[in-house]
């Protein structure tokens, strides 16, 4: 048997993504996009069939640029779906008894989520538009556009990461006839607006906006809507005050599934499924009895273009959705009536599903902590799940992945710390190893049981890896989410030290003098108080980083109400806003820190980094700033490929050379 090798940095560009998996009517199909990316280090995306009979897989679309968005239409002739090769995003349509797609949408500002008609004559889909103007207006002089312009705004939401400064356009629905090519504008204005589902009648679509909103600077709700398209009439659909994000009808028409959460804990509140019934007018919470969040919280590296639809119907009485719980992302079914039950379980991340109600099967994107995603089909009366898809097969087969092994350590407050542990790469007993502790995001996401590229590339470069879900992680109950809130610095801190305890007694292989530390985001934020508040690592690496809570309320896209939210203080109160920052303990962090930060990060805008590195070149300490060019908060992730490779150089280098 040949030897397999040490997994790689460049081993990123051998990953393969299998992303939004979707029935087809009949059931015969399930489509889904496959990413990859290319030898000119960009992303490419094609649509993928796989034949339930025949159990074949074909390409359907060919060529470098992205797809995304792939929707049957109701009679599963037709297939829309989202493409850049134009250069723009815009609207296509692939016939499914062959031929070349159709670009049905040819808008300036491009097009996006497609929602099809009942008839499967029509699309709904998004356009950003300026409020004056109309979907069906000439072009604008090329010349008007490259005049040099002041940016003015008289919003505090002028900016957003990804985005950049924001300029006056929102997202308006249109629906195009498939037929005669005619456009209909359907929302216009100032405000922006998101299409989710065509009624079975034909008569309503559902959508969500915040048009209502009194103070947009402080609206953080998305209400749910019916758009009467016989009268253009718009009727509000009334749910606890929040965001919604998703809605689907159910087959007959006379309920809508959605998912919405509250405010009691802000964006700490966790998200649930409820169905409202038309003819009551009235809409009941199926998840009431349910601690976790419905939805896909967990963090991982390597899904490009994931969406999960947040509910399915398998017939107008039941339906599925995902919940996030302990370290996985399951499968749930509930009734209309009230009954919930988890549907399909395991040590995985569910990321993509779909279901097909009358053969009664669920085609879903899965990924394990040794695996990053497959299609699997699962029969759920027998609960029989056959993985029919194998996209890595060639890099698996030549790679050593380390399986991590759950840990759980007991921590301050009566809480439990959960997370993963990996031996290095081809370790053998007997031997000494630097450990690294890995903190996510967030701080309300959380590590889960999916496969992560950069915890096994620290592990193949021989070092053990900790990862962990502290105070804050969702996943583990409303109360647990909600505890890092306004204690920024301290239980969470507790959690991870006590991580990092429990760890060494468990494996006394780790060299307790060999210890480093990295984290990206709030991960950042939590690496930089680590080395102002003990010097047990020995080297740390610090990413898209938080380092003063005073300037982060004014510069970051979400500052002024995140701070509001997680430090539980404003400007009024300097104090406390200090007292959270790792920048006021710069001249006690003797740890050699490497900051990595992406100079187009509007989430944890770069000055965040330039302050901290500052500070502690002044004070002589050993640091190093590394800038990432044209990069925004989302580099490891959805970067550019050759960026994202020198960001894992960079960490490892780091380490390397302290540890």
């Amino acid at each position: 048997m040949t030897q397999k090798r040490k997994i790689t940095a460049e081993d990123l560009y051998k990953i393969e993504s299998l992303t939004d998996p979707r029935w087809s009517p009949d059931g015969k199909h399930i489509l889904f996009v496959k990413t990859h990316i290319n030898e000119d280090h960009t992303y490419a995306s094609n649509l993928f069939l796989y034949d339930q009979e025949s159990e074949e897989l074909n390409q359907w679309t060919y060529g470098d640029k992205r797809v995304s968005a792939p929707r049957w239409s109701p009679d599963g002739k037709k297939v829309a779906f989202v493409s850049n090769r134009s250069g723009k995003n815009q609207l296509y349509v692939l016939p499914v008894s062959g031929g070349e797609a159709r670009q049905v949408t040819d808008i300036d500002n491009g097009a996006g989520n497609p929602v099809w008609s009942p008839c499967s004559g029509k699309l709904a889909f998004t356009v950003s538009l300026e409020p004056e103007d109309a979907l069906n207006e000439e072009k604008k002089k090329e010349d008007d556009e490259k005049k040099l312009k002041p940016f003015v705004t008289d919003s505090m939401k002028y900016k957003a990461d990804g985005a950049g400064l924001l300029d006056d356009k929102k997202q308006q629905i249109a629906i195009i006839d498939l037929k005669t090519e005619e456009l209909r504008q359907l929302t216009k204005g100032k405000d922006s607006y998101t299409p989710f589902a065509w009624s079975p009648d034909g008569k309503y679509l559902a959508y969500a906006t915040d048009a209502d909103a009194k103070d947009k600077d402080f609206s953080f709700n998305n209400e749910l809507y019916l758009y009467n398209l016989e009268d253009d009439s718009k009727e509000h659909i009334q749910t606890a005050e929040g965001y919604v994000g998703f809605a689907a009808w159910s087959p007959e028409g006379d309920q809508l599934a959605f998912t919405a959460s509250g405010r009691t804990y802000e964006n700490a509140t966790h998200s649930e499924l409820w169905v409202w019934e038309q003819n009551a007018g009235t809409a009941t919470c199926l998840t009431e009895g349910i601690d976790a969040p419905v939805g896909d919280y967990a963090i991982g590296d390597i899904q490009q273009g994931a969406s999960i639809q947040g509910a399915v119907w398998a017939d107008n009485n039941s339906l599925y959705f995902v919940i996030t719980d302990q370290g996985n992302v399951n499968l749930y079914y509930a009734s209309t009536e009230g009954e919930v039950y988890p549907a399909y379980e395991g040590d995985h991340h569910v990321y993509g599903f779909d279901v097909h109600g009358e053969s009664q099967k669920i085609a879903a994107a899965i990924s394990t902590t040794k695996n990053p995603g497959d299609l699997h089909v699962i029969h759920v009366p027998t609960g029989e799940a056959k993985q029919v898809t194998n996209v890595n097969r060639q890099l698996l087969d030549e790679v050593e992945v380390v399986a991590p092994e759950a840990v759980s350590y007991e921590s301050t407050d009566g809480y439990t710390v959960h997370g993963w542990f990996m031996k290095p790469s081809g370790y053998q007993e007997g031997e000494k190893a630097p450990m690294i502790l890995n903190i996510h995001g967030g701080p309300h996401a959380m590590y889960a049981n999916t496969f992560f590229h950069e915890m096994q590339l620290l592990a193949s470069q021989g070092y053990a890896v900790l990862y962990t879900n502290p105070r804050g992680s969702h996943g583990y109950g409303q109360t647990f989410v909600n505890a890092v809130r306004g204690d920024y610095g301290g239980g969470d801190y507790r959690d991870l030290m006590a991580a990092v305890d429990g760890a060494l007694e468990q494996f006394d292989f780790i060299d307790r003098d060999r210890l480093g530390v990295t984290g990206g985001s709030y991960g950042g934020f939590m690496t930089n108080w680590i080395t102002g508040h003990t010097d047990r690592f020995k080297a740390a690496v610090t990413q898209r980083c938080i380092s003063n809570w005073i300037s982060f309320y004014g510069v970051s896209d979400i500052g002024y109400y995140f701070s509001e939210w997680q430090i539980q203080a404003d400007l009024g109160d300097i104090d406390t806003l200090w007292k959270h920052s790792p920048l006021a303990y710069a001249d006690q962090i003797k740890t050699p820190l490497l900051i990595l930060h992406s100079e187009n990060d509007y989430r944890c805008p770069i000055e965040q980094a330039e302050q901290l590195y500052i500070a502690l070149k002044r004070k002589e300490k050993k640091t190093r700033l590394v800038r990432f060019p044209e990069s925004d908060h989302n580099l490891s992730r959805t970067g550019k490929p050759e960026l994202r490779l020198e960001r894992l150089n960079h960490l490892t280098g780091w380490m390397d050379e302290y540890i």
